[in-house]
């Protein structure tokens, strides 16, 4: 890659996430030195530690596969990098106002990242690259990464 400025990020999930097993553990915890005899140490502990080691794979996973990252020369969707010159257009979104719900052509293209569809929570969006295909980029802040990419797009003529 490049040590281009990065102009849009989404991390995919935070590391913060980690705290949340922890933290009810010890609510737990508290709340059992408050109010009974009998106090679970061992058990607390344990499933605070098991909460941590899943809660670390899906961060892992998410930061891997569903992260977003624009700089001025490519566009990456997880595990698939774009270079922005191989990027024509980035089409408009989907208006169903008109009440015609038949999906643009577009919302059926291959998705970036190499997954099988927009991830969950992440809104698609249409890009046509230089060959004339069509494939969906998608973020959480659909809107926020389609006017980055058309300032980019626009700046390279």
């Amino acid at each position: 890659m490049s040590d281009s400025p990065v102009l849009f990020a989404e991390p995919g999930a935070r590391w913060s996430a980690l705290a949340w097993g922890p933290a009810f553990c010890s609510i737990v915890l508290v709340v059992e030195l408050l109010t009974g005899p009998v106090v679970h140490w061992f058990a607390l502990a344990l499933f605070a530690l098991l909460l941590v080691g899943f809660t670390y794979v899906q961060i892992s996973a998410a930061r891997r596969h569903v992260s977003v990252e624009l700089t001025s020369s490519y566009l990456r969707q997880g595990t698939e990098t774009v270079e922005l010159d191989d990027i024509d257009v980035v089409l408009p979104p989907a208006d169903y106002s008109d009440g015609d719900y038949e999906p643009r052509k577009w919302e059926t293209a291959r998705v970036l990242g190499e997954l099988s569809g927009v991830p969950r929570r992440r809104h698609g969006i249409g890009i046509r690259l230089v060959g004339g295909a069509l494939v969906q980029a998608w973020a959480k802040d659909d809107d926020g990464l389609r006017e980055a990419l058309g300032e980019v797009l626009v700046s390279r003529e």
